[in-house]
Order: C-alpha cells, then sequence, then structure tokens
C-alpha cells in the first residue's frame, strides 16, 4: 500500500498517559513527512484548543491536517483552509440537557478553544484539568442562541451506563441527532452526518487523497467508523473491543510507542 496520509485520534491513542507523544512516535512522525507523508490528527477536541496544545503535547510543526470536533470541523495547515459543518440547533441541545437533568453529570460544549459548561462542579473541572482546556460558566439560555458544533455529556464512569441507558428515551421530533459513548467519562451528541470519516473525505479531498490511501490509528468507540473505512485502521492494544473488532492491526498500548512501532515496522520499513 502507498501510504498518502496517517491520520490519529489524540487521546488514549497518540498522547501517553502523561499527555504527550512518546520520543520515538515523534521520531517516526517526523521521518514520515520526511518521506512525503502528510501526518495528522482526527479527534473530537476542538480544532482551536488543539492548536494551543501542539506545543505541549511535543508534534509543534509536525501536524499538516486537523479533523476536529469529532468531523464537524477541519483544518489544513498546508493550504490554510479552516471549515465546519453540521453543527446543532441550540433548541436541541436546551432539550438534551433537561433529559438529563436530574442526573449526576454535567455538560460541555467545545468551541474556540473554551469548554462551555451551565455549572460549575467537579465533571468539568475534571474534563477541564484532563484535556488541559479552560471552561467557563455560562447560562445555556443565552448561549444557545446559535448552534453548537457537539454537546458532551460527563459523568463518573460507574454512572456510564445509566446514561446510556437514559439516551435510549431521548427523541426530538423536530431536530435529528446521533450520540455515542467516546470515553469511560463521556458521552456526546452531534448531527447525524458527523462523523471522523466524513471530516477525513472531507479534508483528504483537498489532497486529492482516497480514504484508502490512509492509515488511521485510534482506540474509542469514536473511531470505529474511522478505523473500519481507511486502506488500513489500526487500533491501540488499550483500544475499545468494539473498535478492535474492525481493526486491520492491533498495536501496542499509546504508553509503550504504539503508533510509532506501527510506523517503523509498517511505513517507513516498506
Amino acid at each position: 500500500m502507498n501510504v498518502k496520509a496517517i491520520m490519529c485520534d489524540i487521546d488514549g491513542t497518540l498522547l501517553s498517559s502523561k499527555g504527550v507523544v512518546t520520543a520515538k512516535t515523534v521520531e517516526m512522525i517526523k521521518k514520515a513527512r520526511e518521506k512525503g507523508i502528510l501526518f495528522g490528527l482526527s479527534t473530537g477536541r476542538d480544532v482551536n484548543s488543539i492548536q494551543t496544545l501542539l506545543k505541549t503535547w511535543g508534534i509543534d510543526g509536525l501536524v499538516d491536517m486537523i479533523v476536529g470536533t469529532g468531523g464537524a470541523e477541519i483544518y489544513d495547515y498546508t493550504l490554510d483552509i479552516a471549515k465546519a459543518q453540521f453543527p446543532l440547533d441550540g433548541r436541541l441541545i436546551k432539550d438534551i440537557v433537561k433529559h438529563y437533568e436530574d442526573m449526576d453529570c454535567n455538560f460541555a460544549i467545545p468551541e474556540d478553544g473554551i469548554l462551555f459548561a451551565p455549572k460549575d462542579d467537579e465533571h468539568i473541572q475534571m474534563l477541564s484539568k484532563a484535556d488541559r482546556v479552560p471552561y467557563q460558566v455560562v447560562d445555556y439560555d443565552e448561549f444557545l442562541q446559535n448552534p453548537k458544533p457537539k454537546l458532551i455529556i460527563i459523568c463518573k464512569p460507574e454512572d456510564m451506563d445509566k446514561i446510556i441507558e437514559r439516551s435510549k428515551t431521548f427523541h426530538s421530533d423536530e431536530f435529528k441527532s446521533s450520540s455515542l459513548k467516546t470515553a469511560s467519562v463521556l458521552y456526546e451528541y452531534m448531527d447525524p452526518r458527523v462523523s471522523k470519516t466524513a471530516g477525513l473525505i472531507e479534508i483528504l479531498k483537498l489532497h486529492h487523497i482516497d480514504l484508502k490511501e490512509i492509515v488511521t490509528f485510534g482506540d474509542a468507540d469514536n473511531d470505529y467508523d474511522m478505523t473500519l473505512n481507511a486502506g488500513v485502521g489500526v487500533v491501540m492494544a488499550n483500544g475499545s473491543e468494539k473498535t478492535k473488532s474492525v481493526a486491520d492491526y492491533i498495536t501496542d498500548d499509546n504508553d509503550h510507542d504504539g503508533i510509532g512501532n506501527y510506523i517503523e515496522k509498517f511505513i517507513l520499513g516498506e
């Protein structure tokens, strides 16, 4: 396979549990780019917050393109093109929040590199600290006058099953939405047309690259479609069973150079 681009999920995939990219993986990304292979990120995080953290993660200057907010946003460094598509209507988000209001959870909307929450509690503090993204408490009635990229529900891991169960009874006659668990403590709502695959198609078009010419790396359920549709879908050893079920290859975990080892052996070693 002639690999033209490598696209990586961030949390649990590219970042180690220490919140950085391992030295070996950085080295292999550099070598792949020297061979003319594009390197990009495909993540649930929003583009703005990613851009502020590239230096912290140790990959500043190595990223050619970003698929952000689970596929709702793209940004291309080589061409300086930014696009956003398919936001959720503010009224729909209000209805979703109401549907969960009696549960022990909080909500976050990522926009402009900030997590906007309706209240301050341990849930939003935990997410802000873990993702190194600042948060602001705002009045959702005011804030949701305009459409927003997506809605994140934050809960304790032991409450996730209840959140998933509750999601089955949410319905809107007016708006369509899809939802899925994206981490042990995160459950997200977005427009049904939003997916990492849709974002990848959009950004790869700019470079005349087909999905079948890329290698993707992921770990969680929201990497399932990208893993399934890529030329080669690689999943981390620490990945979810659902996403592993469609992987072409399972590599080492995110603390043991999973991405670097794969690039060295199968992309540079060809």
